[in-house]
This record gives structure tokens, sequence and C-alpha cells, in this order.
């Protein structure tokens, strides 16, 4: 059976530049530099089992006027593994991002921060730094929560009643060390039921299966446990950017109830954006509209930002043959 074919936006953007970045205990980390040489700054930190690939679409439609940094989170993509689960925390999360906001954003500047999922926590995780704080003029919470993950998870189907027994085939989902092996009709459908929304074209769901499956099973299995018990409520709460929240009505690993209380939390909230009919992966199911908030928020918050047409990039109805390399309605709350 032939494969879907993959959207051209996912086509992974040539970086400008490519840096490896130490963090605080030695991790090395994977850090690429897109667009415009000198343009104001937006960071992009992806979620659990995802690389800078996750963030290809969004990418195209920001790198005409913008320097776009992406980063592998620790054990993602091309940046380091850990060697022991003890180098897998919410602490490791931050001080992973105020390493690479050290060395990607010029002196004296700040960036837009833009986190997706885990990346999302991340900035949460990293908002109580200094070395974070004063180098962040913005941020956008894509499809992320602050805690109480395992309690809101949506993926088992509503027929399961008993909420004890929904808790625990969650936990056992999360921490599964089990290889997803290679990509199917099995493993697409019931991912793609888990992490995106009921109307995607079945090439943005192949593209997101591709990115999943690529994650290592270990590196899958160590983040999941911290993100069973992740709180970063402390950090969303001094989280002082101005900052937007981002939602997709059918987010079952991180539904809106997550979204309206981080922006209840927010010291200084931007607004809600829900997206009707989208799961868990915005940023690969509507891209135009996460690049355009991000867009939003990086012409109100940086400096010589221009806002332009988010939709420039690679065309979101062309493809790509599936055998290429790729390993809205606004709601404001005050």
């Amino acid at each position: 059976m032939s494969r879907p074919p993959i959207p051209a936006d996912f086509l992974p953007p040539v970086p400008a530049e490519e840096l490896d970045v130490r963090s605080a205990d030695g991790t090395r980390l994977h850090v690429e530099v897109h667009g415009q040489p000198g343009a104001p700054t937006v960071v992009l930190a992806h979620g659990w089992t995802c690389s800078t690939l996750f963030w290809a679409p969004v990418i195209h439609r920001l790198a005409d006027r913008y320097r776009v940094v992406a980063y592998d989170q620790r054990g993602h993509g091309r940046s380091e593994v850990p060697p022991s689960r003890v180098r897998y925390s919410t602490r490791a999360l931050g001080e992973d991002l105020a390493a690479v906001l050290a060395r990607a954003v010029p002196p004296g500047e700040r960036a837009v921060l833009a986190g997706h999922s885990m990346g999302g926590m991340t900035v949460m995780a990293g908002a109580a730094r200094p070395e974070v704080a004063e180098r962040t003029a913005a941020a956008v919470l894509v499809s992320t929560g602050p805690s109480d993950l395992v309690e809101e998870l949506r993926v088992v189907p509503g027929a399961v009643r008993s909420r004890g027994v929904r808790r625990f085939l969650h936990r056992r989902i999360l921490r599964s060390r089990l290889p997803l092996g290679p990509v199917g009709p099995v493993t697409r459908a019931a991912l793609g039921y888990a992490i995106m929304g009921a109307g995607v074209p079945t090439g943005r769901v192949e593209a997101a299966v591709r990115i999943v499956h690529a994650c290592p099973t270990g590196v899958r299995a160590n983040w999941a446990r911290v993100l069973e018990r992740l709180d970063v409520r402390a950090g969303l709460a001094r989280l002082a950017a101005p900052t937007s929240v981002v939602v997709g009505s059918e987010d079952r690993l991180t539904p809106p109830v997550h979204a309206h209380r981080m922006v209840a939390a927010l010291a200084d909230p931007q607004g809600l954006l829900l997206l009707p009919g989208v799961g868990h992966m915005a940023p690969l199911e509507r891209p135009a509209e996460i690049a355009a908030e991000i867009d939003r928020m990086a012409s109100a918050h940086l400096p010589g930002a221009r806002s332009g047409g988010a939709e420039s990039g690679a065309g979101a109805a062309s493809t790509i043959d599936p055998a290429s390399t790729i390993d809205p309605e606004r709601t404001a709350v005050a």
C-alpha cells in the first residue's frame, strides 16, 4: 500500500546556521537558525517525541521576515541522548532553554518564544530564570498544560466510564517502552487518532506520525515519566512577558481545560486562540494560524518586527513525494 503524499511545507528548511550548544549539565543541543540575519528573533521549542522538523511548516511561513531559531530538545532529533534518567526533568528543560537563548539571541535583544506541548512546558519551566526572562519579549504557548496531564488526558475513549481505569490506562500509554516500529496503517490510524483532529488530510497525519516514530523508545519513555508528574504552575505564574495561548478544540493530550487555566494564571495574558476541529499537533495541522499568531505577538512586542502574510513559504496545497526525507477563529479571553 502506498503512503499518503507529504505536504510540501514539511520539506525541511535549510538552516542558515547550525549551532552546538552545551546545557548546564553538559548535554549537547542541536540548534538551527533560519531566516533573515539581523531580523527580530523567534525561538521555537518542540514537544515530546518531536524534533526541529516538527516546526518546518511554521518556519517556512516566518523565515521571510524573522530570524527563526529552532532546537532539538535533549534526546530528540540531533541533540544528545542523556546517559541517565536523572537528566530528564523540568529543571533540565529550563536549563536547556536558557542555554539556547544565551547562545542564539543577540546580546541586548529579546525574542518571542513559541513552545508546543512539552515545548510550552519548557517555557513555563524556564520562566523564573533571569537568563530566560531577560531575553523574552513575549511568548506563545501552543497545545500545552502546566500540570495534571494524566488527569485531563482524553485519549482513552469515553466509553470507559471509570475515572480510575482511564487514569490507569493513560499512565500505561505514557510509560510504554514498546518500539513504535515502521509506520503502517494500524499505527498511523491509532497515533493519528491520539494526536490529530478528525478532518486532517492524510498527508499531514503521515508526516506527524513519521516524526513521532523517529523518537528513540527510551527517550520517549524517560520524558513520559517527567510528564506524568509534571507541575510547572509556579513557573507559569512567574511568566511576566505578554503571553498568548493556542489550543485545538479536539486536543486529546492537552485539552482546552489547560488553556483556560493558563490564561487565568498568566500575569499578562494576550488572549486565547481556539482552533475548531484541531487536535494536539496544531502547528502541523494549521501552520498558517500558528505562524500568524507568532507573527502577531512578534509585531506587537519585538522592535523592528513587521507583520506579513503568514502564508508565505511553501504552500499547504502542494505535495512532495512520500519517500522524500522529512526524517480561526479567535476567542478573546480577558
